[in-house]
């Protein structure tokens, strides 16, 4: 069969990717394409609708899947229909779904789809004046399409206001600026839900996060996105039902209703909270980088699910998945989503290990004889499979790795909220103190593991006075399943050594500044355990040194406290940076 797939980013790549596997394929184009894509299909480099139109009739295209949502909006689907040819995507009216952020906002309301209050404005007083009716954070949306930049979550009143200028009087994103959508802040966490669908019936895909913010800890302007993963934990199983009940099953029938059925791929973006999802967004089509993981993570025939979904019958199909995780890490041009330049000689791409299981995928990337060259934002995406998200992650990153370019930028935290959802449940650590008065430095600790989501047990318990209250607590505390020990003492400091000698679990001793050394014969007493009975320590009243220790001793075993460990060291490297004059 003759496919053709239009469109000319990463998305596009993963969706040549997989049709490739297809054994119903015999020729594969796309259009525009790029420089990876090149690889795989005949790429045409057309982006007039008419030009592709009569190339599509005169190759003899018998089915296509239209990846970029512009030509979607301009009706590109309804025309290769018009010709016979089957078509992955929705018409132009449906497209209105996310053409019009405006028609979407008044969509959901209609059919009482869960998703933020909001108002609409063409006019930059009115829009201006809205803004002193409800609480920032505000949430100001371009109606149209803008490459995923078009919004501005702005943390107070000024910066709301410069990005009503930029849409509605300076012109920024052009007009797609010209009517906005002023939403209230939805507070939670994203994800990406995408369904294909015939108009009628539909099926669902793995759920994924998306990381849209440029920088790590999800700081900067919003981007296309710059890496995700699937499946993504934060859409449980009774999430998954609301949003089904309330969200995918309303919208297709109100879409039926307004009498523009949607056919094609829809892309629901959720901000979940308490357990409870509401609509972002809508997208006509796969996204990207989504589309990435769920092509390599796709285990069947894409060209008989495409032929199917075009002619109505998708009730005939079942899509299966591979029982694998997937991530996709973004690297993107210095400067992006601002300005940035191009040309720039890719090198390290020979060096990835590319097969089954890894791809790395081309977005803005042109061809230059036997090299690649840097040709738009995001650039590459380096997409993994793995038996888990961890597993996936470090494949991911160690690709991501070799590749470089000057001024190449990626972001390091893709997936620690995936890997954070992994936290055991129960005490894993125990601390001792010797006295009530050593409760201040133990709080630097307690305060710690409250914000790294570890739970502990906390005692009083004296080496000299209470020695059989420390044995038993620790006894009680191993059945729980404490895995780590904490002792605070002062002066002699013996209280370290009875833990340890009660346990094969590590101690970390943390020395009180108190007596008249101030903590520095405690510390000593600490350094110079008997042979056989090791303790750690750490600086005189560091019990805060003395949980980052702990988090560090955990991460060894559990994945979930590894990621833990990793944002609060970037959340440090980032006080730094803001500390720095410079």
């Amino acid at each position: 069969m003759k496919v053709l797939v239009v469109g000319a980013g990463g998305r596009e790549h993963a969706l040549a990717y997989g049709l490739k596997n297809s054994p119903q394929l015999t020729e594969l184009h796309v259009t525009p394409g790029n420089g990876g894509i090149e690889t795989l299909a005949n790429c045409w480099g057309l982006t007039d609708l008419d030009q592709i139109l009569e190339k599509a009739q005169a190759t003899g295209i018998e089915l296509a899947f239209i990846g970029q949502e512009d030509y979607l909006v301009l009706g590109l689907a309804d025309r290769f229909r018009e010709l016979g040819i089957l078509v992955v995507g929705p018409s132009a009216k449906a497209a209105q779904l996310e053409g019009s952020k405006a028609f979407a906002k008044e969509f959901k309301k209609k059919y009482n789809i869960p998703t933020a209050p909001h108002e609409t404005f063409t006019d930059y007083k009115l829009a201006l004046a809205h803004l002193n009716e409800i609480e920032p954070p505000f949430v100001i949306k371009a109606s149209g399409l803008a490459a995923g930049k078009g919004v501005v979550i702005a943390e107070n009143l000024l910066i709301a206001t410069l990005a009503i200028d930029d849409m509605l009087q300076s012109g920024k994103f052009g007009s797609a600026g010209e009517t906005i959508v002023v939403e209230e802040f939805m507070e939670g966490e994203e994800a990406s839900y995408f369904i294909f669908t015939d108009g009628e019936s539909y099926v669902s895909l793995p759920s994924l996060q998306d990381h849209k913010r440029i920088f790590e800890l999800d700081r900067g302007p919003n981007t296309g996105g710059m890496g995700c993963y699937a499946p993504a934990p934060i859409l449980t199983p009774a999430v998954e039902a609301q949003v089904i009940k309330e969200i995918v099953e309303p919208t297709l029938k109100g879409m039926e209703a307004e009498g523009h059925p949607y056919q094609g791929v829809l892309y629901i973006g959720l901000m979940i909270k308490d357990g409870y999802a509401r609509v972002v967004e809508y997208n006509i089509r796969f996204g990207d980088p989504e589309c990435q993981p769920l092509m390599m993570l796709f285990d069947g025939d894409l060209i008989e699910l495409g032929k199917k979904l075009a002619q109505g019958k998708l009730n005939q199909f079942q899509p299966r998945w591979k029982p694998q995780a997937a991530a996709c890490v973004v690297l993107a041009a210095q400067g992006y989503p601002g300005a940035y330049t191009k040309g720039h000689v890719i090198q390290g791409l020979e060096e990835v290990n590319q097969g089954s299981e890894i791809q790395v995928f081309h977005a803005g990337t042109k061809r230059d004889q036997n090299r690649y060259l840097t040709n738009g934002g995001r650039v590459l995406s380096v997409t993994a499979l793995g038996d888990d998200l961890e597993a996936a992650l470090k494949k991911a990153y160690q690709e991501a790795a070799k590749i470089h370019w000057p001024g190449r930028q990626m972001r390091r935290d893709i997936g620690l909220k995936g890997l954070k959802k992994g936290l055991p449940h129960g005490p894993k650590v125990g601390i001792v103190m010797g006295s009530a008065s050593d409760l201040k430095v133990a709080e630097k600790a307690t305060q710690l593991f409250n914000q790294f989501g570890i739970e502990y047990k906390l005692t009083i318990a004296s080496a000299h006075r209470t020695p059989e209250r420390a044995r038993k607590f620790v006894e009680d505390c191993t059945l729980l399943g404490v895995e780590v020990f904490i002792a605070l003492a002062g002066m002699a400091a013996h209280l370290p050594g009875v833990v340890a000698s009660e346990t094969g679990l590590p101690v970390i001793g943390v020395p009180i500044a108190s007596g008249a050394l101030v903590g520095q014969d405690a510390l000593l007493a600490i350094v110079q355990m008997p042979p056989g009975i090791p303790v750690a320590t750490v600086g005189i009243d560091r019990a805060d040194n003395a949980a980052v220790l702990a988090l560090q001793i955990l991460s060894i075993k559990y994945p979930a406290f590894k990621a833990v460990h990793f944002e609060y060291r970037l959340q440090m490297e980032q006080a730094v940076i803001e500390s720095s004059p410079n």
